[in-house]
């Protein structure tokens, strides 16, 4: 399957673009802070850090930690990678069973500091978030306010498609084409290579069988067999599909859900698992290569409504957004129904 096999223009929910603006011309232009499901317990073998970095790779931040506090690389561990193109604030934890803990405020310079240090039980692991805080600022918009307000209105309203953003899949799609090698037996990637191109492929499906669904203009009306779920929770309602059901889905309490493909039975039937099945007999290695690496059949949420949002213009062209997201869930899903922001940094894919 060649690259050009695979496409990446997804189906805009309400209508495209309202106009295009300068992204990320500067970090402060794009702001992300991490939120965990728990304190901290200043008590345990850990420090949980929370630091503030400019510009810098997630990996090579925990890196520099594990030098500071003399500890193998692989003490250190983190919830998930950020885009190093902005200011994140991200937390770290680092395991120093027995050891007296350094002075985490001495570790700073001109692109990174730590903004809070305790200690902590167990180590914080892939995907340990509870979401995103984004402070988002766009610039030189070519919409009107009016037309920007109406679309933003639209967007808290009803949502936008819980599409992956292109950080997934790697520059023009890179990581997709390395999975399918992957699969056909072309190389064998290392472990975390691996997690990487298995994660693009699986979220590529993902985003095909949901920009069907809103083409055909279902993504938010239930359909026979269709399965909804929880956003926050990643949890699934498999009874009970009555019309009290059907209200929570229109009002957005409840969204939706399509396949992560993997080993398993669908639990959709009737309209929504032929549509499900149709697509995913067109890419037959794709998914077979996800059922042999042993990933197993899933459903995640097709709508995405952010919140605490809010936005303010800065001047007559630029606007700032704020809002949070669940974790595992894009920015840029959000801002593609907005504008098309064309960003002023070199594209760099943060998991490579």
């Amino acid at each position: 399957m060649t690259q050009t096999s695979f496409s990446f223009d997804w189906a805009y929910a309400w209508g495209g673009p309202v106009g295009e603006c300068r992204f990320k011309s500067q970090p402060s232009d794009f702001i992300v802070e991490e939120i965990l499901p728990f304190e901290p317990s200043g008590e345990g073998e850990h420090a949980c850090l929370l630091v503030e970095k400019t510009g810098e790779n997630t990996d090579w931040i925990a890196g520099q930690l594990a030098k500071f506090a003399k500890v193998k690389r692989s003490s250190v561990s983190y919830a998930g990678r950020k885009d190093r193109h902005g200011i994140t604030r991200q937390w770290f934890t680092v395991w120093m069973p027995g050891q007296d803990q350094p002075d985490w405020l001495a570790f700073s310079s001109d692109t990174y500091k730590v903004l809070q240090a305790t200690k902590h039980g167990k180590k914080l692991r892939t995907g340990a978030l509870k979401g995103n805080k984004f402070i988002i600022a766009l610039r030189d918009l070519t919409g009107g306010q009016a037309e920007v307000a109406a679309r933003l209105e639209q967007i808290v309203e009803k949502g936008v498609p819980n599409y992956y953003g292109e950080q997934r899949f790697g520059h023009q799609g890179v990581n997709v084409e390395r999975a399918m090698g992957m699969f056909s037996g072309e190389f064998r990637a290392h472990r975390n290579k691996r997690s990487i191109y298995l994660s693009a492929a699986r979220s590529w499906l993902y985003n095909r069988m949901l920009s069907a669904r809103v083409e055909d203009g279902s993504w938010l009306t239930y359909q026979k067999g269709d399965v909804p779920g929880f956003q926050s929770s990643g949890s699934l309602i498999l009874r009970d599909h009555d019309e009290e059901l059907m209200k929570r889905v229109e009002a957005g309490t409840v969204s939706l859900t399509v396949p992560l493909w993997g080993e398993g039975e669908l639990l959709s039937g009737d309209q929504v698992k032929e549509l499900e099945v149709s697509i995913a007999a067109q890419y037959p290695q794709l998914c077979q290569g996800l059922v042999n690496e042993g990933l197993k059949q899933e459903r995640k949420a097709v709508r995405l409504i952010p919140s605490d949002f809010s936005s303010h213009w800065l001047d007559e062209s630029s606007v700032q957004l704020s809002f949070t997201l669940p974790k595992g869930c894009f920015a840029t899903a959000v801002l593609r129904e907005l504008m098309i922001c064309n960003e002023e940094k070199s594209f760099e894919n943060p998991d490579q």
